[in-house]
């Protein structure tokens, strides 16, 4: 398994009702690396990352392989099970369930391992020293009166204690400060590994500022139009996303 890229998206179709909005997607991932797709509002970027986690709504066409397995008929669980993880453009308020209850939850699926409330405490405290985030932050209702920084906040530090293998991130920077885009791009960074990989979903370059891709993707009407360096996204924000369609000058 480890000779096989971590993703490997192959030519790959959605539509909804009968409607396209992906055309033919392919792009890979190897272990140790971050990816940036960037795209303009509507390109279908949020449902690439439904469809890679297995959302149902989606008729579906190519394929998904995950670390040399192909996936694209596997529904979330098992998709998550595996290590797969998606970071939510607007997470949802859960009432009633504490921010490390639901941890303790989705690290026991993740791992097969009934932890403790103890030993996740110790578990959340811990990932929250490094993030810098208040201990009380725990006892929290899931997203409850969150601000839209807090929301991504609890994102990062879902990230750094379920440790996915596969994360992928559907503009987690959207409407975020300055203060709360670095501290995205350092919990990215933190969990960041030689076995792990990420896609960050994006439409603006700033959070790339703070955080270097290893690849770059312009998505465009549903398609990877070009993929390069860190370079290409400074394009983008030099010439905008009319450049990479059809007539343009990329």
């Amino acid at each position: 398994m480890a000779d096989h890229p971590l993703l490997a998206i192959e030519d790959l179709h959605a539509a909804v009702d009968g409607t396209p909005i992906l055309k033919g997607v392919s792009l890979t991932v190897q272990r140790g690396e971050i990816h940036a797709l960037m795209g303009p509002n509507g390109s279908g970027k949020s449902t690439l990352a439904n469809v890679l986690l297995g959302h149902p709504a989606y008729e579906v066409r190519g394929r998904i392989l995950y670390k040399g397995e192909d996936i694209t008929g596997w529904g979330p669980d098992q998709r998550g099970r595996a290590g797969m993880f998606l970071a939510f453009q607007y997470p949802e308020e859960i009432a009633g369930v504490s921010v490390v209850n639901f941890l303790r939850a989705a690290l026991s699926n993740r791992t097969g391992v009934d932890y403790t409330v103890l030993e996740m405490r110790l578990r959340v405290a811990d990932a929250m020293r490094d993030l810098g985030m208040d201990a009380s932050f725990a006892d929290r209702y899931l997203n409850q009166g969150f601000s839209g920084g807090e929301r991504k906040r609890n994102e990062v530090l879902q990230l750094a204690v379920l440790r996915p293998d596969l994360a992928i991130m559907d503009e987690t920077d959207s409407g975020l400060d300055i203060d709360a885009l670095r501290m995205v791009a350092e919990g990215v960074q933190r969990v960041a590994g030689p076995e792990r990989g990420f896609l960050v979903i994006t439409h603006y370059q700033r959070l790339l500022d703070y955080l270097t891709p290893d690849v770059v993707h312009v998505f465009v009407d549903g398609q990877v139009v070009a993929s390069g360096g860190p370079d290409l996204a400074r394009r983008i924000e030099d010439d905008g996303y009319e450049a990479f369609r059809p007539g343009g000058s990329a």
